[in-house]
């Protein structure tokens, strides 16, 4: 018998790991498609004239390569004990927290919770976090976070805006305020028209503007009352915003109990690392009045069908694929699972301990702050909580350079003084270094009085639930994590077949490196020579994303998709202000244009023209071509998603192209389906000339429950002069987002991604997506109508399926995305970009077995509403109207029309280990009606079970 060795690669990561069906299975596919071949397939799916000629050729690393590789570049970056502040601190991540919240894949691929009834876990979490925010800032209204704190600044300037009854156009901003805050609240401002006034608060115009924001402790440490302020700024019917420290807050007078209307910061130094920039959740407050208009997401409670308590997203009607072009803010603007561990950073604490860990940093800033003064030192603030500013002259380098010495950053404040903020993990050795630093030897002086007045010192309570005062022994906490996550759906337990938001595998490999020191903490303002190792990988992926886009350089600021639209549509705005043709303000935005398109469009102060689609579901050309002709020296840029958000390859795309550009406009296109481009078609090739990259999309940054998200921007050469700036690193343009690199940290899931799948992988993956989405469409063809299809009937990487007919029989796009949890599914995308519908994209990580387990369920589902259609039973009757079926259905008195196995075990479920929804249908009416956005008392729970 002759010895045949096996061709098989166990180290191939892209084959063996990330892609799911193996050859064997995709032959099995191709033939239900009808396909020959997967490049068959492609020729009949993507337009001939838009494939790129050139392949990626980059090669793959294994997984232990790819390590080894990160190990090496991380030991480029030098960790120093970080006293910089500035919005960044060095902090202890809780090691429970870390593994059982951060690291758990349980919590970081899950969705953004629209479908409530699989999402109880991690919305019990950030309504913790609204609590806590809403405890700590003495404002009764807290959202479910927002991108940083400089975004949230901006996000509370428009929001204040709106609400307040001064009808002044100019801003007021405190010259305390940290500088990144400053300058991305100028750039928010500027396309709004907005007047933004930088001053000392003292010199604060009130009768002038609508608004102030002042920072609360200032950037230099500086405490100021500001009541004063706040009085006359309301005498005038003006609205005061405090960016505050969360952590501050547990010893300093509350900015409810100072006056002010909104509240805003970051919750970073609760436990998350500083990872160069983030991610990290920020927070925004605000009175009772105003929340309605408060930006982002609000987790509320509400009831299901049995009247039990359950939580949801509330005012979903505010979102930007409602409202469109109306809207104010883009939703995509949240950190869920980083305020999730912020939340439980508060859990694990409870007040006592985040009290004695402030306590703690506020005793050794004092102890130093009165060893600098015995030495002589001119020290320039008076009433402090962490950050000390020092006077020192011409000796600012000499100190700064003895600092770093001694293994401390210290922060370089204009050319004569030096800034030191000590943080959770200082200790009596870090303060004995910075005296060295001085030239000041011996032992700080033991503690004595507080180091503010007594009139700043707290005196409410805060953290009162009993969430917060739950026994903190980690067994406890452990299983309170473990509870709220099985209560959840997520990626580790079955597939999430969204169409237009991919969600692939996020490999652990990818994610390890994110852990360690080396990456994690690094100060986002740090010398540039400290963070070589990130230079290099931020380098390189911007040079792959490149390559894969045919764009000539890239941003990676933004750090949201919706922030990168935002960003790409200002970098637009500079190009024409530069050519004397700031008179451009009209975009073009088809009907099925991702709802953050319009929403981005009118933060930059644009015009929304809306495109009609054609009966295909293409951009209709002619309606194009009128309106940009009627636009004229008016048409800025044109919005379009490619593949459609249809689920289609247009062929027209060029010609859409052709005319912006013929008009002087220029062509954004949302790069949120380029899971179906990379390594086959160049949006920069096709006549794009800016283009947003979901990173947490295509290129397997996990969605975390609603963010962290990267939407780096990829501009051609001509723009390239107008990407964001930034003022610790320069730019002509402003920032969009408090860090230069965004949240840096995660760009390194993108770049292992990159890495590991190599350039051909990548374009497999490409290709096994779009077979796996045909492979769902063939499969459901007859049984469900698949709505807009290419020329050669084929689809990108998702389908639309067309579920309104059933609406003649009573059922509805939410009784089939409700019983889908019942099988133990993720629900499709509902009733967008179509009303009524359902998209579905299985990506290509998922194996064939579970597609067509997801194809079983939806085929089960159909046969469900033949029974309806033959008039065997009623809509009402069904399981599909009282899905998701829970436990306590099952052991209830059962009076329903179906068996209980029919309505608890449908054929795709598992039995064994079978998905249980922890509440019923939610009242979404109830909780919109009856908002409540804190932890209800414990009493509701016993009144809920009664």
């Amino acid at each position: 018998m002759t010895y045949t060795p096996t061709d098989y690669d166990p180290y191939d990561f892209a084959n063996r790991r990330h892609i799911g069906p193996t050859p064997e299975e995709m032959a099995a596919m191709l033939q239900a498609v009808g396909c020959d071949t997967l490049e068959q397939l492609i020729d009949q799916t993507i337009p001939d004239d838009l494939r790129q000629p050139d392949p990626l050729t980059w090669p793959a690393l294994s997984e232990g390569e790819l390590l080894d590789r990160m190990r090496a570049v991380g030991a480029k970056n030098t960790v120093m004990t970080s006293l910089i502040g500035q919005g960044y601190y060095g902090t202890v991540t809780p090691p429970a927290i870390l593994r059982n919240i951060f690291e758990n894949p349980a919590w970081y691929t899950a969705y953004t919770p629209y479908q409530p009834e699989i999402a109880q876990g991690r919305l019990e979490a950030l309504l913790n976090f609204q609590t806590m925010v809403s405890d700590l800032t003495g404002l009764p209204v807290a959202n479910a976070s927002l991108l940083d704190e400089s975004t949230a600044c901006a996000e509370a300037m428009v929001m204040a805006q709106r609400v307040a009854k001064s009808k002044a156009m100019a801003f007021f901003v405190d010259e305390n305020c940290h500088p990144q805050n400053i300058a991305v609240v100028q750039t928010r401002a500027a396309p709004l028209g907005i007047d933004v006034i930088v001053g000392a608060p003292e010199d604060c115009p009130a009768d002038s503007v609508f608004a102030a924001l002042f920072q609360y402790p200032g950037t230099h440490g500086d405490l100021r009352d500001f009541r004063p302020q706040i009085e006359t700024l309301h005498a005038n019917k003006a609205l005061a915003i405090l960016a505050t420290d969360l952590l501050a807050l547990t010893m300093i007078v509350e900015p409810g109990e100072l006056g002010a209307d909104i509240a805003v910061g970051s919750a970073q130094r609760f436990g998350v690392p500083m990872g160069y920039g983030g991610p990290h959740a920020a927070f925004i407050s605000c009175r009772d009045a105003y929340k309605r208009s408060m930006p982002g997401r609000i987790v509320g409670v509400s009831v299901d069908a049995r009247g039990n308590q359950a939580y949801r997203l509330s005012l979903q009607t505010r979102e930007q694929h409602i409202r469109r072009e109306k809207a104010t803010s883009n939703v995509c603007t949240a950190q869920a699972l980083l305020a999730v561990m912020a939340s439980m950073y508060a859990v694990f604490h409870g007040p006592q301990g985040l009290r004695a860990i402030a306590e703690r940093v506020h005793g050794l800033t004092e102890r130093l702050y009165r060893a600098l003064r015995a030495a002589g030192a001119q020290v320039v603030v008076k009433d402090f909580f962490d950050t000390i500013t020092v006077e020192v002259g011409v000796g600012q380098a000499g100190i700064l350079a003895a600092a770093r010495a001694e293994g401390l950053n210290l922060r370089k404040v204009g050319s004569t003084h030096v800034g030191i903020s000590l943080d959770e993990t200082s200790d009596e050795r870090v303060v004995m270094r910075v005296l060295r630093a001085f030239g000041i030897d011996g032992v700080p002086p033991h503690r004595g009085a507080l180091g503010f007045a007594d009139t700043f010192l707290r005196q409410s309570d805060y953290l009162t639930h009993p969430i917060f005062h739950m026994n903190r022994a980690e067994t406890e906490m452990m299983r309170y994590m473990r509870r709220l996550a099985d209560r959840d759906l997520a990626l580790d337990r079955a597939m999430i077949p969204l169409g237009s938001c991919t969600m692939k595998l996020n490999a652990a490999a990818e994610m390890i490196p994110l852990s360690w020191p080396e990456f994690s903490s690094l100060h986002p303002f740090c010398p540039p020579d400290q963070a070589q190792g990130y230079a290099e990988a931020i380098f390189d992926l911007k040079a792959k994303l490149c390559e894969i886009t045919g764009y000539d350089d890239m941003s990676m600021q933004p750090n949201s998709g919706a922030q990168g639209e935002y960003a790409g549509l200002l970098t637009i705005q500079a190009y024409h202000r530069a050519r004397g043709q700031g008179d451009r303000d009209i975009c073009l935005i088809p009907m099925s244009a991702h709802g953050t398109n319009p929403a981005s469009a009118q933060m930059c102060g644009m015009q929304v023209v809306v495109v009609k689609s054609a009966p295909n579901g293409d951009v209709d050309l002619d309606d194009f071509r009128e309106k940009a002709a009627k636009a004229g020296d008016r048409l800025a840029a044109c919005m379009i998603t490619y593949p459609s958000t249809h689920g289609v390859f247009e062929e027209t795309v060029r010609e859409v192209c052709k005319i912006t550009h013929d008009y002087g406009g220029q062509v954004y296109i949302d790069g949120a389906n380029l899971n179906a481009m990379v390594g086959l078609v160049k949006p920069g090739e096709v006549g794009g000339d800016v283009s947003h990259l979901n990173l947490h999309k295509t290129f397997a940054i996990p969605h975390g429950g609603g963010g962290p998200g990267m939407g780096p921007i990829g501009v051609k050469a001509h723009l390239a002069p107008f990407l964001p700036g930034h003022p610790q690193t320069g730019g002509a343009e402003g920032p969009v987002s408090g860090a230069p690199y965004g949240s840096a940290s995660i760009l390194l899931i993108s770049w292992a991604y990159c890495l590991m799948m190599g350039g051909p992988g990548l374009t497999q993956a490409t290709r096994v997506a779009i077979l796996n989405a045909n492979y769902i469409a063939a499969r459901l063809r007859g049984a469900y109508d698949i709505l807009f299809m290419g020329n050669k009937g084929r689809i990108a990487h998702e389908c639309i399926l067309d579920t309104r007919p059933f609406a003649d029989v009573g059922v509805t796009v939410d009784d089939i995305a409700k019983r889908l949890i019942d099988n133990g599914f993720h629900a499709p995308t509902m009733s967008w970009p179509v009303s009524g519908t359902l998209m579905v994209e299985p990506t290509e990580s998922e194996t064939k077995a579970e597609i067509d387990r997801f194809i079983t369920a939806l085929l089960a589902i159909r046969d469900e509403i033949r029974a309806i259609e033959a008039g065997e039973t009623t809509s009402d009757a069904s399981p599909l109207r009282h899905a998701p079926h829970t436990v306590e259905d099952l052991i209830a008195d059962w009076d329903r029309a179906y068996t209980r196995e029919q309505g608890c075990f449908p054929p795709a479920s598992f039995r064994g280990d079978k998905y249980w929804p922890p509440v019923g249908r939610v009242d979404n009416v109830f909780g919109d009606r009856n908002l409540v956005c804190t932890c209800p008392p414990v009493e509701s729970y016993a009144q809920a079970a009664e």
